[in-house]
């Protein structure tokens, strides 16, 4: 039988929720990075909620056992965990980070990614699949799902369910958030004591500011 899933066990135990999100132990939102101008580039094009796009386009709402809402042109941060927090070795986390990787800037833009030993954070922002129509989170999150659970078994040794069933996914309301979550993300592998360094994490990746 499958274990539930909830806001207090889908994050994986090398890190804490962001500012934001549910559980967050970071009452202050303050997050100190050294690479705020990475992110800053990107603030005067990205597609925040305003008055505008909702008007244009409403809020979609489903729920399991987390709330999702979609709203088009938006950018989402996302995090999915291993079921009951299966360790990836790092040939593992290569297949995944792969897998996430394999459309960007076809059906997605992801901004930045890091591949945990038992959970995957990033941000993504869903690109259009027909003139009215965008990808859909589900979508995009089970074939990444899907493709790599079907891979991992090839490099280490687990038989059985790989991913939890629910994925964790939130809305980023403006440019303070979208700065959150990068920092967030990129100090991710440097708390859990993976590497000095965000560029030292072989499964930690972002996009080049001139792209």
């Amino acid at each position: 039988m499958k274990q539930p899933f909830s806001e207090n066990n889908f994050i994986g135990k090398t890190s804490s929720l962001p500012p934001s999100s549910p559980n967050s132990d970071n009452a202050s939102g303050q997050i100190t990075t050294n690479n705020n101008h990475r992110q800053d580039s990107y603030f005067a094009s990205k597609n925040f909620i305003n008055s505008e796009n909702l008007a244009n386009s409403p809020i979609k709402i489903s729920k399991r056992y987390l709330p999702h809402w979609e709203l088009n042109g938006s950018i989402y941060f996302i995090t999915f965990k291993t079921w009951k927090r299966l360790e990836l070795t790092p040939e593992a986390r290569k297949v995944v980070l792969d897998a996430c990787l394999y459309f960007h800037n076809k059906r997605y833009k992801i901004y930045t990614i890091v591949v945990m030993p038992d959970h995957v954070h990033f941000l993504l922002e869903p690109s259009l699949k027909s003139e009215n129509e965008y990808w859909s989170l589900s979508s995009i999150l089970h074939s990444i799902k899907s493709y790599s659970a079907k891979q991992i078994p090839k490099v280490m040794k687990h038989t059985g369910i790989v991913w939890q069933d629910e994925s964790y996914d939130r809305i980023v309301r403006d440019d303070q958030e979208f700065t959150q979550f990068w920092s967030y993300i990129r100090e991710n592998p440097v708390k859990a004591n993976l590497s000095n360094s965000p560029e030292e994490y072989a499964f930690f990746w972002e996009i080049d500011c001139e792209s």
